[in-house]
């Protein structure tokens, strides 16, 4: 896979969600309470869906939109169906 534009911003994506996670372990460890850990853990599975979702999105514009496209129609479709699993 080629590197698009959108990669920089998602590595910063991922980035932040590794930090609510590091932050995360270290609340639990610690014995914070339990409505600030899930808020936390909320924090980082937004990150991760956030990141996913621009990752998924850049793929389809660049490349299954047609343009600069090396697969057929017909497998474009195929993995277009396939990603969709991955947005919910």
């Amino acid at each position: 896979m080629k590197k698009h534009a959108s990669h920089s911003a998602i590595v910063t994506r991922l980035k932040r969600a590794e930090g609510h996670l590091h932050a995360t372990i270290e609340m639990i460890e610690k014995g914070r309470n339990c409505l600030d850990i899930a808020q936390q853990l909320h924090a980082v599975d937004a990150a991760i869906g956030n990141a996913k979702r621009e990752l998924i999105h850049d793929h389809i514009q660049n490349c299954l939109d047609g343009s600069g496209r090396t697969m057929s129609p017909g497998d474009a479709l195929k993995e277009l169906k396939e990603l969709s699993k991955y947005l919910g």
